[in-house]
């Protein structure tokens, strides 16, 4: 007896200390941000379940003993009442008798809940079991559905495009002057096509094309115009220019083909809807072998329509051209579905290409959350950019939206010609079911902030319903007077063209009382066309040819260098499973890192600041400024950088890496 009294109290120490609720235990000295808790898995859930029960039966155990015991107590003080003793000790007992009376209803009470409490915790405890193995059996029917979906999905869409008349390829350079044609035309789509639901017709004017002769004409007749198109022809003719590789640099034109590792995105994904993208730890797998830095950095490839632009005499023509490389920047996304590497904060990246892009790029990730990259061009041909990028990133549950925020200018030395517009959306589709695609969408305004000329382009969407081109762009150039001069239209993933207006009306009203511009156009010019990709792009990322030498290595660059990377070169040459170790050890390397500044912050100015310091990082080659031309503050190159490279001196750069 004494025996199992001792382990009796053994087993509700045991209960009364249990670790089981410590599971629980919220840990608030973690960065939730930056270390976002896993679920829990079925393992977990059942061990927790039978340890819940294990203190249920150490719970009827307990009751069971306080009712033995009780009674116990109760039949000795009755043997300690039937002797005789003393009358001052009778009262004593009496007392203790009373006092035990007491106890044995108390712990009568007590029993009868505990009775009460494991007969409900016992029902519930089995519905809730019930519950819990039908959720899960939903949860595993729900993803097999989908899997099976997506692959029926794939086979409809292979079946489709065997078929004999089966859509050919939307991205097929178009013919001169088709982009103006009417709605009546079909277009074609591809094996990538969403379909969206039905929406409006976008654009708003219409064009009609006429021979030269005429137009002069018509022209006549309502004023000379700004700009003679004949005069123009070799400045507004995209074919016209070849860029000349004079490198004597030879670049690299192939990096290792990508692994065929399969992974589930929705595993991942469906846990993080409505989230910030850049807040939610990913496998490289999922990574293309570039960091953000980079990625921005490819905006240059059509760097030579800025360089031509710097001849052009009259502004509306400059214009046609800055939008035509406002554009072009989104060509490389059309295959490119892979997400970036998220720079480390004080993360950079340089593209000295003075000998054969006559430019030097200079990028620095100047916040981590938001995460924001500055970014600052020179050409030598005449002409300044830069910018600041925040990233927003959401994921909806069936596609991606990412929105740039930050205001890009670009200004052009000898003419003073200072132009400012801002990105649109990307948005990538079918991150349940189908293959996944990338699309373009919004309405973006170029100004010219000296001559106030714009330019007004809209990204149209995709849809199955409209019968336009997929990727389409249309725009047009007005004076400061608001007078149209020139028609912007192709789409962002193969050229652009213009066609210069030499009279405009309004149309009729239609049915909706809605009224469209239409404007008499000479036939059209090549501004843009896209560069071809490199043989084997498929199995490289989709890269183009710039985009192939970004993560060349190279000498005398900073320590802080998107090149000297570790886990974004590990995958470059396919070692993914090292790579991804490498990107746990950086990351937890700036957590560290931030964790420091805010204990250096919370020693120093205390109280709530403390948080807002710790992320008031100090940029090293970019300082924060007034934009006078947007009213926000925004990140500008304050120099130094090349100067030390030529010195060789990086003794100011942080250990990122």
């Amino acid at each position: 007896m004494k025996g199992r009294g001792c382990w009796e109290t053994a087993s509700v120490r045991s209960f009364c200390s249990s670790g089981c609720l410590n599971k629980f235990k919220k840990d608030d000295s973690e960065d939730d941000d930056e270390e976002p808790a896993a679920p829990a898995d079925k393992s977990e859930l059942h061990h927790t379940i039978k340890n819940l029960s294990l203190k249920l039966d150490d719970l009827s155990t307990c009751n069971d003993l306080i009712a033995k015991h009780g009674a116990a107590l109760q039949r000795s003080l009755n043997e300690l009442d039937s002797l005789k003793i003393p009358s001052e000790s009778g009262e004593k007992l009496k007392v203790v008798n009373e006092r035990a009376t007491l106890f044995r209803i108390t712990s009568n009470a007590m029993i009868n809940a505990c009775k009460d409490f494991l007969e409900l915790a016992e029902t519930h405890s089995r519905k809730w079991q019930r519950a819990l193995n039908y959720e899960q059996e939903q949860r595993v029917h729900l993803e097999e559905t989908i899997e099976q979906l997506a692959k029926q999905h794939n086979s409809l869409e292979r079946a489709f495009c065997n078929t004999p008349g089966g859509p050919a390829n939307p991205s097929t350079s178009l013919s001169e002057g088709s982009f103006l044609t009417s709605k009546g035309e079909n277009s074609e789509e591809d094996e990538d096509t969403e379909y969206f639901d039905a929406m409006e017709d976008s654009t708003s004017f219409i064009t009609v094309i006429t021979e030269a002769k005429e137009d002069r004409k018509a022209e006549g007749g309502s004023g000379p115009t700004s700009v003679d198109w004949t005069s123009a022809d070799n400045v507004l003719d995209g074919a016209s220019f070849v860029p000349k590789d004079s490198c004597k640099v030879k670049r690299r034109v192939r990096i290792p083909d990508k692994p065929n590792y399969s992974l589930n995105l929705w595993s991942i994904m469906k846990n993080c809807i409505g989230r910030e993208l850049s807040r939610i730890p990913m496998p490289v797998n999922f990574n293309e072998p570039l960091s953000m830095l980079q990625r921005l950095t490819e905006d240059l490839e059509y760097h030579h329509l800025l360089d031509k632009a710097v001849n052009c005499t009259n502004s509306v023509e400059q214009m046609c051209l800055v939008a035509a490389f406002s554009v072009s920047s989104y060509s490389t996304t059309v295959h490119r579905i892979a997400k970036p590497f998220n720079p480390m904060l004080g993360e950079t990246f340089e593209l000295d290409r003075l000998e054969d892009m006559g430019l030097r790029s200079l990028c620095e990730q100047v916040s981590h959350h938001p995460p924001s990259a500055a970014h600052h061009v020179f050409s030598k041909h005449g002409w300044s950019l830069w910018q600041e990028i925040t990233i927003a990133s959401k994921f909806r549950g069936k596609y991606i939206s990412i929105m740039p925020l930050g205001a890009i200018h670009l200004e052009f030395q000898a003419s003073g010609n200072h132009y400012v517009w801002r990105k649109s959306t990307s948005t990538v589709h079918n991150i349940i079911v189908g293959k996944l695609w990338i699309d373009q969408s919004g309405d973006i305004e170029i100004v010219n902030h000296k001559t106030k000329d714009r330019c007004q382009l809209k990204f149209v969407p995709y849809s199955y319903f409209s019968k336009e081109a997929a990727r389409k762009v249309t725009g047009v150039v007005s004076d400061s007077q608001g007078k149209a001069h020139y028609v912007l239209s192709g789409s962002w993933d193969e050229q652009m063209e213009c066609s210069k207006i030499v009279h405009s009306s309004p149309s009729s009203p239609n049915s909706d009382g809605k009224q469209k511009t239409v404007y008499q156009t000479l036939p059209a010019k090549l501004l843009w066309r896209k560069y071809p990709l490199p043989e084997n792009a498929e199995n490289m990322y989709y890269f183009s040819k710039l985009a192939l030498t970004l993560n060349e290595q190279e000498d005398g660059v900073a320590p802080t260098d998107s090149r000297l990377r570790p886990d974004q070169r590990l995958m470059e040459k396919g070692r993914w499973d090292e790579a991804n170790t490498e990107k746990q050890r950086l990351e937890e390397k700036q957590r560290l890192s931030r964790r420091r500044r805010l204990e250096t912050c919370a020693a120093g100015c205390g109280g709530e600041d403390a948080e807002k310091e710790s992320e008031s990082h100090v940029p090293l080659w970019f300082e924060k400024r007034l934009d006078p031309l947007t009213g926000e503050m925004a990140c500008m190159y304050k120099g130094g950088y090349w100067e030390a490279k030529e010195k060789k001196d990086w003794h100011m750069c942080p250990n990122i890496f």
